[in-house]
């Protein structure tokens, strides 16, 4: 792969809109690289230079448009307070037609694409857990939360907003995921 310092901006940009905009417009399953190729006007060689797969691809599309969506809110003077603002701005990216169906079909392509899955992991998973415990650290040594396993918290917190869209295949509304954070956290809370 070229270093992303040498890609050219522009044309990665126009790559990248090209294959969110198909992946929106048709479904993950229906993009290709022919196709990304032709909507940003380059060849195919220039996106196989920087991205391996279409899988691989799509991920930097949507982390593209996802990032600033899903950004950590900074910590209030309580650490449990920007819990249920990041689970409502979860729901929100979940249910957005232009987002959860590409996210849900990024999840299953993942589930036969190795190099996809551990570019999720790294890239979408993992910086957000990190900042989901971080924060429950916080709230339980500040005595807001049970002292509990933090991951078993953070599951408990945001996998309903998962099984909503991956299994249900019915994305979270705002008013299921106020219901999840008053019922979680009510029962997290430190006594």
């Amino acid at each position: 792969m070229t270093a992303p310092q040498r890609r050219n901006p522009q044309t990665r940009h126009a790559i990248l809109e090209a294959a969110f905009a198909l992946c929106h417009e048709r479904g993950y399953a229906a993009v290709t690289i022919e196709g990304v190729a032709a909507r940003a006007g380059v060849g195919k060689q220039s996106i196989y230079r920087w991205w391996p797969s279409k899988g691989l691809l799509v991920l930097d599309a949507f982390r593209d448009h996802l990032d600033p969506r899903l950004a950590t809110p900074p910590a209030a003077d309580l650490p449990l307070a920007g819990l249920p603002e990041l689970l409502h701005r979860t729901a929100e990216l979940l249910s957005d037609p232009r987002y959860g169906r590409m996210l849900a079909d990024l999840v299953a392509a993942a589930q036969h694409d190795p190099a996809l899955a551990k570019d999720f992991h790294e890239k979408v998973y993992q910086p957000n857990r990190d900042g989901t415990l971080a924060r429950i650290h916080r709230a339980q040594k500040a005595g807001e939360l049970r002292d509990i396993d933090p991951d078993l918290m953070a599951d408990l917190l945001f996998g309903p907003l998962w099984f909503r869209l991956l299994v249900m295949q019915a994305p979270p509304t705002p008013a299921y995921a106020k219901q999840v954070i008053e019922t979680t956290l009510a029962g997290l809370r430190a006594v």
